[in-house]
């Protein structure tokens, strides 16, 4: 088998939790007593444009949230949505292990807004180990587009068999296997870690042990 030397990971359901999903804006609208199909409605027009970078944080809650007074401020609905970013510490030393005992490349593939995406960055010090972020809000373009794939390899400079995709979503790890990467469609930590040995990359035994 070829020797893997770079992992294409996802943030949000592998390494974190999502950043801004259906779940955190329920409870975000339960939080503020906000009228839930309006805010659901507003944020499907706008979203796609907020992850591609075309919009900043302000502008977005401005149209989806701020359009009318409320009793909270900006910055007080800023703050619920970052503390939505939670880690998966299981997922975190993973990928640094695998890093460490292989000098594998980590480059991030994600559909991230810019603020959330640099928060959730620094917040979980995922610089310490990811060598290139390809988020959506930097390249303007997201999954499920192709392009973004293409620009992810292009960027890499590896060749599409040494690549490994970690992705928590079917359809975004179907799209890379039509491009020919090698993919693992993260559903839990172990499972993660046995698709992961099946192509060479072995951890050390403890890691399954403990999260057993």
């Amino acid at each position: 088998m070829t020797k893997i030397s770079t992992l294409f990971i996802d943030i949000g359901g592998v390494l974190l939790t999502n950043g801004w999903d259906h779940q955190s804006r329920q409870l975000a609208a339960d939080h503020f007593k906000l009228e839930w199909s309006e805010m659901e409605s507003r944020h499907k027009i706008n979203f796609a444009t907020f992850e591609e970078g075309k919009l900043t944080l302000d502008e977005y809650l401005n149209r989806v949230i701020f359009y009318d007074e409320r009793s909270f401020t900006q910055s007080q609905f800023k703050d619920f949505m970052f503390a939505q970013s939670q880690p998966y510490p299981e997922m975190l030393d993973l990928i640094c292990r695998l890093k460490a005992k292989y000098g594998l490349k980590i480059v991030v593939l994600s559909n991230e807004a810019r603020e959330l995406n640099a928060h959730r960055i620094q917040k979980f010090k995922l610089y310490a180990f990811v060598d290139c972020f390809i988020s959506s809000c930097f390249v303007h373009l997201r999954k499920p587009d192709m392009d973004i794939f293409r620009l992810a390899i292009d960027i890499a400079q590896t060749p599409i068999e040494q690549i490994v995709y970690i992705e928590n979503t079917q359809m975004f790890v179907q799209i890379a296997q039509g491009l020919g990467i090698k993919s693992v469609l993260h559903t839990d930590f172990k499972s993660t870690c046995t698709q992961l040995t099946s192509l060479n990359l072995q951890i050390d035994d403890e890691i399954t042990n403990e999260s057993s």
